[in-house]
């Protein structure tokens, strides 16, 4: 998946229960889909996932205010996701991709076979119109919200 592709639909399971797809936002949101390898992992990937995470809360209220909506996806269960978002307080949804079907499709899969981290913004039309895939985790909620201003 490149920039300007128009973005490929799914159905995930969310930490709340919900189900969530892409189709549900079209004409409706610009969608913030961040991508990453697992909740919990042994030394340096597992401090990214909450130093990220603790980015993206920062911003959280500047991102929706671009009138958007932000999933967190990994292969991780619907379960695992629900405790995960529990523990660290996330007022977002974290989606489930245990077929890795759209982390293949968006992300890409690292050599485990987990999702790379890599985050996609997503206009109200259904169009990608920004890939972050060397990503600055402390700031990465900065850069996330200051890109949706520039699309609205």
């Amino acid at each position: 998946m490149k920039e300007e592709d128009v973005a490929i639909d799914f159905e995930l399971k969310a930490s709340d229960g919900s189900v969530s797809s892409l189709s549900s936002f079209k004409n409706k949101k610009n969608i913030v889909l961040c991508f990453y390898p697992k909740n919990h992992l042994f030394a340096c990937p597992s401090k990214k996932v909450y130093t990220m995470a603790k980015s993206v809360i920062s911003a959280y209220s500047d991102i929706i205010a671009t009138d958007s909506v932000l999933f967190a996806i990994s292969v991780d269960t619907v379960e695992d996701q629900k405790k995960f978002v529990k523990e660290y307080n996330i007022p977002y949804l974290h989606l489930s991709d245990p077929t890795k079907k759209a982390c293949k499709a968006y992300a890409g899969l690292n050599i485990a076979g987990l999702a790379k981290r890599s985050t996609f913004i997503i206009d109200k039309q259904g169009v990608v119109r920004k890939i972050f895939r060397d990503i600055d985790v402390e700031n990465h909620g900065k850069e996330i919200a200051e890109t949706l201003k520039l699309l609205n």
